[in-house]
């Protein structure tokens, strides 16, 4: 019965305190057990940091080049990514349901690239984001944008939905075409997001001060990998981005348009979660590439 078996415990170890143990992640302790759970879907309790794979460049550009068909390009790089950042289309229609990283789904859109990238509203509900599991919503911020107070509200409103169902916002800043890739303007777009409750923020890296760009962010940074470069560049930008103070990578173009995408996830993952040097990181792209050619030869 259970009464006697509540009799006989007596383990208790009333000497032992039961540990108060900080979550993880810059700025996070505070938020509910639903909220840490899934933000430890989406950076790695390890390391702290995250490899989140960018393929949702489709909801304003149509088919990118090295997005044609998500399905055969794609598909078969998530089992290394950390995190899929995607639209609610590309999750449903082409992403396996066995995918056990976190999803991180773009709440945001209206405009393509043929009209104003600023003009956008909120894409989803918060019902849709709940049905579909996800571990943020990310949402473009537009600092210095036509719209940009329109943009923060998105932000804003899908902060309190996503706190009132455990669910993180990324803020991802935006830079126009017009505006500086400065220091100062990403420490400007970044600290707004997070002052007005963005989960974690996803920036562009800058040579010059990035350190102070994260260092006056209070809660998690991630970079975007930004317009395709060369493998080895691309290594070293991830490098110096956490090294500097990011949590890790928020990577597209520069792994599916790569001359080997598979083979360039790996790396990358070897910089964000062993901190390879960039050296040895491109060392290990190279024999992995030529490895997976002479299979392909056989």
């Amino acid at each position: 019965m259970a009464d006697a078996d509540t009799a006989a415990s007596k383990s208790y170890q009333a000497d032992v305190a039961q540990p108060k143990e900080p979550f993880f992640l810059k700025g996070s302790n505070h938020l509910d057990w639903g909220l840490k759970n899934r933000l430890a879907n989406i950076f790695n309790p390890e390391s702290g940091r995250t490899v989140m794979l960018a393929f949702d460049h489709g909801y304003f550009m149509g088919p990118t080049s090295g997005l044609e068909r998500v399905d055969l390009d794609v598909v078969p790089l998530t089992p290394h990514a950390d995190t899929l950042m995607l639209t609610r289309g590309i999750l449903r229609t082409c992403i396996p349901p066995t995918y056990t990283g976190g999803i991180v789904l773009r709440a945001s859109g209206g405009p393509s690239i043929l009209k104003e990238l600023s003009d956008e509203e909120i894409a989803i509900s918060i019902d849709e984001a709940i049905r579909l599991n996800v571990a943020a919503m990310a949402v473009q911020v537009f600092i210095g944008g036509e719209y940009e107070t329109r943009s923060i509200h998105n932000m804003t409103r899908l902060v309190d939905m996503g706190n009132r169902h455990g669910i993180a916002t990324l803020g991802v800043t935006a830079v126009g075409r017009d505006m500086a890739r400065d220091a100062k303007y990403m420490r400007l777009a970044a600290r707004i997001c997070a002052e007005l409750g963005a989960t974690y923020v996803k920036t562009y890296y800058v040579d010059d001060g990035f350190e102070t760009v994260a260092a006056s962010c209070p809660v998690p940074i991630v970079i975007a990998g930004g317009k395709k470069i060369p493998e080895a560049d691309a290594l070293q930008v991830a490098h110096n981005a956490v090294q500097q103070g990011a949590c890790g990578v928020d990577m597209g173009r520069n792994i599916f348009q790569a001359d080997d995408p598979l083979a360039m996830i790996q790396a990358v993952r070897k910089v964000v979660h062993e901190s390879f040097k960039p050296s040895e990181a491109n060392e290990f792209y190279l024999a992995l590439k030529k490895e997976r050619e002479e299979q392909g030869r056989s």
